[in-house]
Parts: C-alpha cells; sequence; structure tokens
C-alpha cells in the first residue's frame, strides 16, 4: 500500500520524501518528486511545502503537476527557483500560527541539516510540522539526527533513512526515540544509489526502544 489513513489524516507517499497529506478540507503536498500523472484539479495542492532546491524535493517539473493557481506554496529562503502566485519564503523559526496560518494550518518551519555530512549545510533546507485533521505530522526533510529533535513534539514523523545524505536507520531510529511520536513513517530510501535503507530493520531497531510505537511501512 502507499497510504494510510491515520485518524483525521490521509498520507499518501509517492517515495523518495514526496507526501500527500489530507485533512480538514485540505491537500498538502510535500518536496513532490515523480509523482506520476498530473493530478486533477480537485486533487491539486492547496498548500505546498519544499524543505530544500535538491532535484528530487524541488522539480520544477512537478512542483508544476501540482500546483493550482490559488496553490499557497512556503519555500526555503535560500531557494532559488521562483514562483508566481502566493509563495512565501521561509526560515527556520518561523512559526504560522495565531493569525498567521496558512488557510487554517498551522505550520511550523525547524531546522533540517547534516552533523557530519556537506550534503546539508544549516541554513540551505528546512523541516515542517504541520498540524492538521487533529496531528501533528513532523516531515524532516533531509538531515541527520540533530540535537534540536529532543525539543519536538508531533503525533507522526516522517523520517529519513537511506544513510549517505541523511540519516541511516540507527540514527533515525534514534531520533524516534526522543521526538517519541505514535507513529512513524520511514522515506528517502531504496530510490537511487547510496540511499540503502532498509524499513525493516528501522522498524526493528525503533521497537527495540519502544514496541508501542506503531512503524508503517509504505510502497511508493
Amino acid at each position: 500500500m502507499n497510504s494510510v489513513k491515520i485518524e483525521g489524516v490521509s498520507i499518501q507517499w509517492f517515495g523518495n520524501s514526496c507526501f500527500l497529506l489530507e485533512g480538514d478540507g485540505k491537500k498538502i503536498y510535500i518536496d513532490p518528486y515523480q509523482i506520476g500523472a498530473e493530478p486533477t484539479f480537485d486533487d491539486k495542492a492547496d498548500i505546498l511545502l519544499i524543505t530544500h532546491e535538491h532535484f528530487d524535493h524541488c522539480s520544477p517539473a512537478d512542483i508544476r503537476k501540482v500546483r493550482r493557481s490559488d496553490t499557497t506554496t512556503l519555500i526555503p529562503e535560500s531557494c532559488s527557483l521562483e514562483f508566481r502566485g502566493d509563495a512565501r519564503r521561509v526560515a527556520e523559526g518561523d512559526i504560522l500560527a495565531d493569525g498567521l496560518e496558512i488557510k487554517g494550518i498551522r505550520i511550523e518551519v525547524v531546522p533540517a541539516y547534516n552533523l557530519d555530512k556537506p550534503y546539508h549545510p544549516r541554513g540551505l533546507g528546512v523541516g515542517y510540522i504541520i498540524e492538521l485533521g487533529g496531528l501533528r505530522i513532523y516531515h524532516a526533510g533531509d538531515c541527520d539526527f540533530f540535537p534540536e529533535m529532543e525539543t519536538f513534539s508531533a503525533d507522526i514523523a516522517l523520517l529519513p533513512i537511506g544513510g549517505t545524505y541523511t540519516m541511516d536507520e540507527e540514527e533515525a531510529a534514534s531520533a524516534v526515540a526522543v521526538i517519541s511520536p505514535r507513529f512513524v513513517i520511514p522515506m528517502h530510501y531504496g530510490y537511487s544509489e547510496g540511499m540503502d535503507g532498509d524499513p525493516e530493520r528501522f522498524k526493528a531497531l525503533v521497537h527495540s526502544k519502544n514496541p508501542d510505537i506503531n512503524v508503517i511501512i509504505l510502497d511508493s
């Protein structure tokens, strides 16, 4: 299966780090890449979130497929791609709440960076915590297990496990241990060289620390 319904939210995974979240009457796409056929108008994005500018997260062809003229797009300040319409530059620490919600949806912009790898220096990418359908959903973007994660609160965590460019299975399991979500979905593995993370190994590592966390492995 490539989708799951968790309480008030439907989550569909397209592979890599691309997700469609549906809840509260809104459709939120994150990092669209290789989504296949163009969605119908009604299935396009109310909100589009981009974590960073790498081609497999900020694909102009896929962005065009999911955007409507009234789509609100959040992009990191460092992203050079220009957008028409309602596009807003964001940086870690931004909190879109208390009257600044995006179409009624509260979104926190959080760090996303590597600690000892050159691929994602701090300040170039972000993660997002989205409040949707009564749940807090954390999309980590591309990152390692970094100290600020200890302050994050989420019901659902979408975490990279591929290694090389991001956390591997063991690091991601350590991230789960400090975030303590009720559900976790691994992402960013299995689609190219250097992304050899094993979701079943990740699941076993998570359960070795906390067997009550529900690890959901989706097919892209």
